[in-house]
Parts: C-alpha cells; sequence; structure tokens
C-alpha cells in the first residue's frame, strides 16, 4: 500500500498541503505533484497528456477556486466555469488514463440552505441552494454526481467526501476573498496591533457554522483511502457547531485583542446554520481529534509566522 503513486492535486492549497503532510507521516513516499506553473488544470489536454503519462493509483482532487461569502457572490461566473472545468477534467482524465481510485474533495454548501440539522448525505438535492455561493456549490454537486455516474457506467472506484468549515496552516488570510475565521485571525491580529477599541465582524453574529482543522480532514481522507471506499458521500466534520459571534470572541481571546465586537448588520449572514451529521464516517472508526481551540491556536501561530501580521 504504501508504494502506492498517489497524485495530490492542489498540494499547495491548505487542503492539498494538509494532504500530502498526512501522507508523507503515513510512510507513503510516492507522491505526485504539479504547481499551477507547471500544470493549468484548466488545460483539459494538458490535464489528459500528464494523467496519461503518470498513471497514478490513487488521485486526491483538492483543487478548486475557493473563497469566503464575498468572494462567492462577487464571482460566480469565474467559481463556476473553473470548478467544473478542473473537475471534470481531472475526473474523466482519470478514467481515460486507467485510474480507477479517486477522492472528489466536495464541501458542505453543496446541501439545501434550509435543510434539517444536523445534515446527512442523502439531504442533497432536497430543496434550494444558499444564493450566495449557489454557482460553487452546483459544479461541486456536479463533481459528485460525475463521480456516482462514472462508477456507475464504467466502474471507477470514485467517492466524494464533503468537508464542514475548514481551516488550518496555509490558509489564506486575504479579507476580500478569505472564508470567515481566517479573516477574523486577520482582522483580529491586525487590530490589536494598531490598538483599535472594536472588531468589525459581517453579519448578525447569529449564524451557527461547524469548524474543522485541514489536517482532520486530510486524516478523514487518508482513513477512507486505507479503508478501501470505493463510491459514496461522506460528510466529514465534528459534529458540533458554534455561533459566529462565540467564534470571534475565542479569536479574539486567542489573538490577545481586548476590544468589542461590533456587528455590521448591512453584510450577509449566509445559511442560518450549517452543521454536518457525521455518523456515516465515524461508523467506520474516524473521529476528529484537533478541538477548534488547539486548531485556532496553531492557525494564528501559523499566520503571524508567514506573514507577521504584514498579508
Amino acid at each position: 500500500m504504501f508504494n502506492k503513486k498517489i497524485y495530490v492535486a492542489g498540494h499547495n492549497g491548505m487542503v492539498g498541503s494538509a494532504i500530502a503532510r498526512r501522507l508523507r507521516r503515513g510512510g507513503y513516499g510516492n507522491l505526485i505533484t504539479r504547481s499551477r506553473a507547471e500544470l493549468d488544470l484548466l488545460d483539459q489536454r494538458a490535464v489528459r497528456d500528464f494523467l496519461k503519462a503518470e498513471k497514478p493509483d490513487f488521485i486526491f482532487l483538492a483543487a478548486a477556486k475557493v473563497g469566503g461569502i464575498n468572494a462567492n457572490n462577487s464571482y460566480r461566473a469565474d467559481f463556476i466555469y473553473e470548478n467544473l472545468q478542473i473537475e471534470s477534467n481531472i475526473i474523466y482524465g482519470a478514467f481515460l488514463a486507467g485510474v480507477s481510485d479517486l477522492c472528489f474533495l466536495g464541501s458542505s454548501c453543496i446541501y439545501p440552505r434550509d435543510c434539517p440539522q444536523p445534515i446527512k448525505e442523502e439531504y442533497l438535492l432536497t430543496g434550494a441552494l444558499e444564493k450566495t455561493n449557489e454557482p460553487y456549490a452546483i459544479a461541486k454537486i456536479a463533481g459528485i454526481k460525475l463521480c456516482e455516474s462514472m462508477n456507475d457506467q464504467y466502474k471507477t472506484r470514485y467517492f466524494s467526501v464533503m468537508p464542514t468549515n475548514l481551516y488550518g496552516v496555509n490558509d489564506r488570510y486575504d479579507l476580500q476573498n478569505s472564508h470567515v475565521l481566517p479573516a477574523l485571525i486577520r482582522k483580529a491580529h491586525e487590530a490589536k496591533l494598531r490598538g483599535d477599541k472594536e472588531l468589525v465582524v459581517w453579519g448578525s453574529g447569529a449564524p451557527r457554522r461547524e469548524f474543522l482543522d485541514a489536517d482532520d480532514l486530510a486524516d478523514a481522507c487518508a482513513f477512507l483511502m486505507e479503508k478501501g471506499v470505493n463510491n459514496g458521500l461522506y460528510n466529514i466534520g465534528c459534529g458540533e457547531d458554534i455561533t459566529i459571534r462565540e467564534l470571534a470572541e475565542t479569536i479574539m481571546d486567542i489573538v490577545g485583542f481586548k476590544g468589542d465586537i461590533i456587528f455590521d448588520a448591512s453584510k450577509p449572514d449566509g445559511t442560518p446554520r450549517k452543521l454536518l451529521d457525521v455518523s456515516r464516517i465515524n461508523k467506520l472508526g474516524w473521529r476528529y481529534k484537533i478541538s477548534l481551540r488547539e486548531g485556532i491556536a496553531k492557525a494564528y501561530s501559523d499566520f503571524v509566522e508567514r506573514f507577521g501580521g504584514a498579508y
């Protein structure tokens, strides 16, 4: 098993780099990676030629165009087009190259906006999506269905994982495009450096969100590969959620910012609640290990080490 030739698509991103770290730590020494400069995943011919030449035994498809609520809502065409292209090129290209095993990484935003909580895998396509990230969600749903359809028609062994909101080492902290947790880490740190008395947070602070360290997601992906999972959809999360207000307060405490929180209700809240039912993967024997406070402290240390407060 440890001689498997594994291609990690998107290895420079937060999720892909976490998967690569987990695989190397687990003894997998035959990893294939390509930077964006080396391989443009939007180029169908280049992707097909690469996969035919390398013929990996397994693919982790972690490459994607990602961003927070502002990025998703502002660049709607880019998000649906680029994600459809990347996943189509790699999933169908894998089949053409004879790659029988693949893990596709989606997102919990694939589920309906007003889903029963916690969200079970079978709730997919049972209601309307959240408007702000609908194009991204549709692209991810298409990737899931492409994997399912390839398995049905061509007997491949492609499965999908749906992680909850992720954060961790190697995250992005661009305030215009990042997700809520890394954005709050940066905002709290910079507010502390400036000596501000207030921290402005988008929305009402009432929505509830579940957060998972990317290293835990990577561990879950490796676990499913090692289990020999060959189809289906698996939620990946911790099974616990908190309000955005509670998240902001926790981050402020870890960062050491002593000011007040001001909520900007003119900005969108997004989905009211998004908590995943993770019983399917729990029953296989996997559970998360990194607590939210521990993970945020690790992410904050990574932010300070990489940027020193100057992003």
